[in-house]
């Protein structure tokens, strides 16, 4: 028997017959002797044996046809004790009917205890049926928790009935290596109680507990971790190093079954998400159902994303528009399977191609474009200026331009937060963009073009970030690189931006820079030394931390505002509109034609020293390109954490 529990093979279902007929048998003989006060004189005459061998058969009968043979007994729940209490007392009801119909009037048999005998052995019967499932389950479940190999023991938390089925799945899988040591809870009703004989303890002694019980891992469904006490726990869990995996709804579990595949390591970015954001949909839905939408850059984090969401309002088509082949290809195979009524087109361009993106406009009219294409990366885009010029200058001109000669009703922008006060290419170029769209208002063939920039930082998991880059180091076993020690970013997850993008589509009047509230910023180093606690692992001694020295561009602190700008409220909580600094359409032409005209000469100083030109506040940092700055003005550098706390856009 313990080879069938320990290795996970199944008990014939002959053999379970044969134990539940054995113990029927065992248990009408016994009540029908205890209720007859062991009087030998019947069994002489052979009503015991008529009696016992009638109930046996019709029981047997009964019990093959509600097959509660057929289940496997170390995964036996409450329904399978039901159907044993109905098979019992079905064979009871039929017992008494064979007994009335035949064997009283042909057999002229009669017993007068023969009720009697039925009720005690249905209590005895149906006891016995379920006890021996308990102990093999009892015993699958011992054996799989103190077997050879090492288990981890875990808590669970929560004690409501997510939390229970949690518990049960873990214990039924054979799989698992764990031992459930109880619930942790914040409930004062249910600490100290017990579920399904384990306990409920106190959250707030956790640090106790993990020395007590030498407590491994936490396991927590990884819905609703926005809510702050789960957050509480979670950062406890992080200083003690118990280790957080994470479950899905039970809804989502393969056929009522958690797999294994899906408990999974907390992510950072669970640990770093907030409570949902609540957006507008009416107001969204008005803006995009039966519209043509265009949407660039949409093989990337962002444009992808955008996707996503833009077709959940019914547009009439959306155009995805990216020169990335195969990641284009991917989305169009996930977006088609999705939305199969909604008409997806996919066109491989280039924004920087003016003829090929003019075509793209002539043949599909879109109404509504959400523009995401361009060259994030700062380190490259310093080495690579001429590239950062064409795709984020050029070739949002390019489909600036075109919106306004083709009537588009709608231009958003996905701009960054590194386009303020800028240090480096990347943001200068960003910055010149969120110029040039911004004057287009005061264009005077722009007749119907609304121009809109967004404004946020760093999203959580978007191709190349910091943290799927600290993901691979810790799984080669690090060290990790971290630039500079006070070195911070903010960090929003990207369908949070994506919500935001397009709420805040839905209120421009054009020339707007819509910023959202970042929240709190996030210190680089610190969420190394969390990502490492979460792999289960320790700083230093596991996985070093090592610092490489600021790249050419970087900033310590990002900002959201630039110098001179502040804000004002919208009717969403998150979004507030940037008081920009304005420049005159002709004058922003004439600058921004200049610039591309240097840059396709090749002369790179000329082309970066016109940037500084349009953007006044640019000054490079740890650059080639800092001699530029040596005669213009000087002001607050990023070394310096602005005291008028603009970042946290308040």
């Amino acid at each position: 028997m313990k080879k069938y529990l320990l290795f996970n093979k199944v008990v014939p279902r002959w053999m379970i017959m044969v134990l539940d007929f054995v113990i029927i048998t065992w248990s009408f003989a016994s009540s029908y002797l205890i209720v007859n006060r062991f009087e030998f004189s019947n069994i002489l005459r052979g009503y015991f044996f008529i009696y016992t061998a009638l109930y046996c058969a019709i029981a047997a009968l009964v019990m093959y046809v509600m097959r509660i043979h057929t289940g496997l007994i170390r995964y036996s729940n409450t329904r399978d004790v039901l159907r044993i209490f109905g098979s019992v007392f079905i064979s009871s009801i039929v017992y008494m009917l064979v007994i009335a119909a035949w064997v009283k009037p042909y057999m002229h048999i009669n017993s007068p205890t023969i009720d009697l005998v039925l009720l005690v052995n249905f209590s005895v019967s149906s006891t016995l049926l379920i006890l021996l499932r308990s102990a093999v389950k009892s015993a699958f479940n011992y054996l799989n928790n103190y077997s050879t190999a090492k288990k981890s023991v875990v808590l669970i938390y929560g004690s409501d009935n997510n939390a229970v089925l949690v518990k049960q799945a873990l214990e039924a899988s054979a799989k698992t290596n764990f031992v459930i040591a109880g619930f942790v809870d914040n409930d004062l009703n249910k600490i100290n109680k017990e579920i399904q004989s384990v306990k409920v303890y106190d959250i707030a002694k956790l640090a106790k507990l993990k020395e007590k019980r030498a407590i491994d891992k936490l396991v927590i469904m990884n819905h609703h971790l926005d809510e702050q006490e789960k957050k509480t726990a979670l950062e406890i869990c992080l200083a003690l190093g118990i280790q957080v995996l994470t479950v899905p709804p039970a809804d989502q579990w393969i056929y009522g079954k958690l797999n294994l595949q899906q408990i999974k390591d907390l992510k950072i970015e669970d640990l770093l998400q907030r409570k949902t954001i609540q957006i507008d949909t009416t107001r969204i839905s008005e803006d995009l159902q039966g519209k043509r939408v265009l949407v660039t850059g949409a093989a990337g984090s962002i444009g992808s994303e955008i996707v996503q969401q833009v077709l959940k309002y019914n547009p009439a088509m959306v155009i995805l528009c990216d020169q990335a082949e195969s990641p284009l290809h991917e989305i169009r195979l996930d977006v088609e399977e999705k939305f199969p009524e909604i008409p997806i087109v996919i066109y491989i361009g280039d924004i920087r191609n003016y003829y090929r993106m003019q075509k793209l406009f002539a043949d599909y009219r879109p109404e509504l474009v959400y523009h995401a294409a361009a060259y994030k990366h700062v380190p490259m885009m310093e080495e690579n200026p001429s590239e950062a010029i064409r795709a984020n200058v050029l070739g949002t001109k390019n489909i600036a331009d075109l919106s306004v000669a083709f009537n588009v009703r709608k231009f958003v922008m996905v701009s960054t937060d590194k386009a303020v006060n800028p240090t480096n290419i990347m943001g200068a170029s960003k910055r010149i963009a969120e110029i040039y769209i911004q004057s287009l208002k005061d264009n005077p063939i722009n007749k119907n073009t609304r121009f809109i920039t967004t404004r946020f930082g760093n999203v959580l998991g978007s191709n190349g970030s910091v943290i799927p880059r600290f993901r691979a180091q810790i799984q080669k076993g690090g060290p990790i690189t971290v630039t500079h020690p006070e070195i911070t970013r903010y960090f929003m997850t990207i369908p949070e931006a994506v919500h935001l993008v397009l709420e805040a589509g839905t209120m421009g009047s054009g020339g707007e820079i819509f910023i959202f509230d970042m929240g709190e910023p996030v210190k680089i180093v610190d969420l190394a030394l969390k990502m490492i606690k979460l792999a289960g692992l320790q700083p230093d001694r596991d996985i070093k931390i090592v610092f490489s020295g600021l790249r050419p561009g970087e900033k310590l602190y990002e900002e959201l505002l630039n110098t001179g700008e502040n804000t004002m409220p919208t009717h969403h909580e998150k979004i507030k509109i940037s008081h920009v600094i304005k420049y005159p359409y002709k004058q922003v032409t004439d600058d921004v034609n200049e610039l591309i005209l240097l840059n396709n000469q090749g002369d790179e100083m000329a082309t970066v020293s016109k940037m500084k030109d349009i953007v006044p506040e640019f000054l490079s940092k740890n650059s080639k390109f800092e001699h530029l700055d040596n005669n213009r003005p000087a002001r607050v550098t990023e070394m310096q954490k602005p005291a008028s706390k603009l970042l946290a856009v308040v």
